[in-house]
């Protein structure tokens, strides 16, 4: 058994996006999400620059220092080396988890993005992938060009496709998160209902609809 076998999400995985929330204040407003109650948080900064990037990441990490979560990077494999994240999430287009695997320390944990069946099983059967995620599940603004929508039928079904714990994302709100757990997914990853507007508030209703999951 690897060392990260047995390790979930929270029911809100909160995306804190350095594109909706200015790099300034991305550090407070992750600092607002784990006060609220959150313990899956990932940073998300795809169009900083490396140096600040980095800067903003020893920020958080500093911010975080006694907190029982987990803190998780997008895309960047590099960082998730040399700082002490949870885990790095990776999508279709990046570094493949399998060529990531040998550069993280043995406890950083893979997520990989995945929009159909058939993925999620490639994803499932792939030993350096620990979490698997899952969408869009709705229309989503938060990223270009998204992948076809799936809905809930679908996302039960590549709840069948793997045993690992799964993380659907895509226009989730407070609304939906509740419906979108009960179809099957260990946690719903946020970005707009997260960031757009009181970012504490936010993850407290999130929090709340998600409880109410069955």
């Amino acid at each position: 058994m690897n060392a990260r076998a047995g390790r979930r999400p929270g029911r809100l995985y909160a995306i804190a996006d350095a594109e909706r929330i200015p790099p300034a204040r991305i550090g407070g407003a992750i600092a607002e999400m784990a006060a609220a109650g959150v313990v899956t948080i990932q940073l998300r900064a795809k169009a900083l620059a490396d140096r600040e990037l980095w800067r903003l990441a020893e920020e958080v990490l500093s911010r975080l220092e006694g907190w029982r979560g987990e803190l998780w990077i997008d895309d960047r494999a590099d960082l998730a080396a040399a700082l002490p994240f949870a885990g790095v999430h990776l999508g279709q287009r990046d570094l493949q988890p399998a060529r990531a695997r040998p550069l993280l320390p043995e406890t950083t944990a893979i997520g990989f993005s995945t929009h159909d069946e058939r993925q999620a099983g490639t994803a499932e059967a792939d030993p350096a992938v620990d979490w698997v995620a899952i969408g869009p599940v709705y229309p989503t603004v938060s990223k270009p060009n998204p992948d076809p929508v799936l809905g809930l039928g679908r996302l039960a079904a590549v709840r069948a496709c793997t045993a690992k714990p799964l993380i659907a994302i895509g226009g989730i709100d407070e609304r939906t998160i509740a419906a979108v757990l009960a179809a099957g997914a260990d946690a719903a990853a946020v970005i707009s209902a997260v960031c757009d507007g009181d970012v504490g508030a936010n993850c407290r209703r999130l929090l709340d609809a998600a409880g109410s999951a069955r």
